[in-house]
């Protein structure tokens, strides 16, 4: 694992989160355009009366809230977790995880939505969340994380872990409409999978 030696202060963080914010107070005016031109939309035939998927959009729909609650518990989540993993691998690694999983979060979630036929735009910083969480549970799998309800100390690999079998569940029987669960399931795979190569890369230079 690429860790650095020393800790940094969290630019990446605090940088994604104002961003967030900023992006937010610009929905308040022009939600309808924005949502329209940034927000995730299946990949569908030209007669369909949607909006069009635009490449872009495997990023940008991460910057877009549904509402203010959607927003601060993602930004309380990218607070929590971001800050240790920025300090632990470094400013832009962590630019990359949490890119990454964003934008494998995006992928899965438009596979979901052409198998299901279902239409409607995906939006929120949560795949991005999800992506830090697992990064913080394989860094610091020890570290103890409180629930918000019920309040429940628990390892950071297990809630991680139960997160994420809760994400799949509830995503398989649909009894969550709206949210995009399968998403939030990419942004872990997307995660698991940088961390896995890094962590390749980082013990053959070990032995060169």
């Amino acid at each position: 694992m690429m860790r650095n030696r020393r800790p940094i202060a969290t630019n990446m963080t605090y940088t994604l989160i104002i961003l967030n914010g900023l992006v937010f107070l610009a929905e308040q005016s022009n939600a309808d355009r924005l949502i329209s031109l940034f927000a995730l939309w299946p990949i569908s035939g030209p007669a369909a009366d949607v909006p069009d998927f635009h490449l872009w959009q495997l990023v940008t729909y991460s910057l877009l809230h549904a509402n203010s609650m959607h927003l601060i518990f993602n930004m309380i989540g990218l607070y929590m977790f971001g800050r240790d993993v920025e300090r632990t691998i470094g400013v832009i690694y962590m630019g990359i995880l949490y890119l990454s999983s964003v934008v494998a979060g995006g992928i899965v979630q438009l596979i979901v939505t052409a198998v299901t036929a279902q239409i409607y735009p995906t939006l929120g910083a949560s795949a991005g969340v999800f992506g830090l969480l697992t990064s913080y549970a394989v860094l610091f799998p020890k570290r103890r994380v409180l629930l918000l309800f019920p309040p429940i100390p628990m390892p950071a690999w297990l809630f991680a872990t139960g997160y994420a079998v809760l994400e799949l569940l509830l995503g398989v029987s649909g009894s969550e409409g709206g949210v995009a669960h399968f998403a939030h399931l990419g942004g872990v795979f997307g995660a698991l999978a940088l961390m896995f190569h890094w962590s390749k890369i980082s013990r053959r230079r070990q032995f060169d």
